[in-house]
């Protein structure tokens, strides 16, 4: 059964209010009492888009010709009607199952250069190709969303894989339009609504990583995304079972909280809030599975990993003293064994970044020591438990262990144990290592 629709979801404020506030600047900056600034100027979440495509795509990005840029299922689900509703300005572009790496954003690059603006119709894969491709040759994109797989809508950043084969976060830009429709989202297949809410259980063991990072190593932080988050993130956790039964209200309410969660990352202009050993985790399976790949999509991969990363928090914030490192060095010459020639440089930039020598890790060990007790119980505060965040995964049809998505139980083991030298994000998967519990941890509880 639908929960009542909230203040926010009524008429009077209807599901963009609080983005509304911030795509216009009224919302002010919890850390600076400012007025934030995002690169979003329009963002609505609505049902019955696509017919009425051609006002709501020359409303913000006027042209003389777009792409319509889909895949086959998403042609279906949306895309076809929203070129039929554009008319002659616009062609259908339907790509054969895309990936969002380097060779295919030159392909669709290449194969649109005809036209002056990008339309994505889609959700990940999609959006990121469109938005990576827009953002290197300087045209106009705008996205209708298909589905409520994860928080990329409203973020100015793409996940795209290099040539190298490293998945990464690269800069891009807003689209102009973001157009999400509930009722196409409610009608995804269910692991992708599955895969949305994994992508948005990431919040807690993000905050806590982000946060250790920021008092251990002086790395930012801040409270405005997790503010944007609060209440829409308890709504969507009392409604997941309606994710389950594909419940309109519910789906809208993930929608919300995906779309407040990006502009949480656009607020701060970088990706820390959202993206942490979790994504680290999911981000080494993307690169460098190759064959083992099991077509797992970043927001089952995330939810999973997300679970994995509250269970490990937890083993670490039960401590009753504060862990010691030791000092760490990276094995360049493993690394240069493990992973392909063109990713190895990148991987042991990320690498050294996280290095301590011995007199690094005493500096470390002494302020932990003495800061302790409080830092543990700031963390604790942020944290879900990991059984609660599997619950309402399987309750909203998605999985929450390898197995349950189709993962390899030895890849992700490899991946709990390698991510860290593809990244220079300071994590507890990180912290683990360092104290020597990781390996069993992983017997464990893997």
């Amino acid at each position: 059964m639908s929960l009542p629709l909230t203040a926010r979801e009524s008429a009077t404020g209807g599901w963009n209010a609080l983005i509304e506030d911030v795509t216009t600047g009224r919302w002010q900056d919890p850390d600076t009492g400012a007025a934030v600034t995002v690169p979003f100027r329009c963002i609505e979440i609505g049902d019955g888009f696509a017919a009425g495509a051609r006002d709501l795509v020359e409303r913000v990005m006027r042209a003389e010709s777009y792409a319509v840029v889909c895949d086959a299922d998403t042609a279906e689900a949306m895309g076809a009607e929203v070129a039929r509703a554009i008319g002659a300005k616009a062609r259908l572009v339907v790509l054969d199952h895309p990936h969002a790496d380097a060779a295919q954003v030159r392909a669709l690059s290449d194969e649109t250069r005809d036209v002056e603006a990008l339309i994505a119709v889609g959700s990940g894969t999609i959006n990121d190709l469109c938005k990576y491709a827009t953002f290197r040759d300087g045209r106009a994109y705008s996205v209708f969303g298909t589905a409520p797989s994860m928080n990329g809508y409203t973020s100015s950043t793409a996940s795209i894989t290099l040539d190298s084969g490293l998945k990464t976060t690269q800069k891009a830009h807003a689209a102009r339009g973001v157009f999400i429709d509930i009722g196409v989202s409610a009608a995804a297949p269910q692991y992708l609504i599955g895969a949305g809410l994994g992508d948005s259980l990431c919040r807690p063991t993000a905050q806590v990583d982000w946060y250790f990072s920021h008092v251990m190593l002086g790395t930012r932080y801040a409270t405005a995304p997790y503010l944007l988050q609060e209440e829409d993130e308890a709504l969507v956790l009392a409604r997941s079972t309606g994710l389950g039964a594909r419940d309109h209200d519910a789906i809208g309410s993930l929608q919300r909280l995906l779309t407040l969660g990006g502009l949480g990352i656009a607020v701060v202009g970088m990706s820390h809030p959202g993206s942490m050993g979790e994504h680290q985790i999911s981000h080494w399976i993307d690169s460098f599975a190759g064959a083992r790949h099991p077509g797992t999509v970043h927001g089952q991969q995330v939810g999973v990993a997300s679970v994995t990363m509250a269970r490990l928090q937890a083993r670490i914030l039960a401590m009753e003293e504060a862990p010691r490192l030791r000092p760490w060095q990276p094995d360049e010459a493993a690394i240069r064994a493990r992973y392909p020639a063109a990713a190895v440089e990148d991987c042991l930039t990320a690498s050294r970044a996280k290095a301590m020598t011995a007199d690094q890790a005493e500096a470390f060990n002494t302020k932990l020591a003495a800061i302790w007790p409080e830092l543990r119980a700031t963390l604790g505060a942020m944290m879900l438990p990991a059984d609660e965040m599997a619950a309402h995964l399987r309750a909203a049809g998605g999985g929450a262990t390898p197995a349950e998505i189709g993962l390899d139980r030895d890849l992700y083991i490899e991946a709990l144990r390698r991510c860290r030298e593809m990244r220079d994000r300071y994590s507890l998967l990180d912290l683990a290592e360092d104290i020597g519990i990781l390996d069993d941890f992983i017997e464990e509880e893997v």
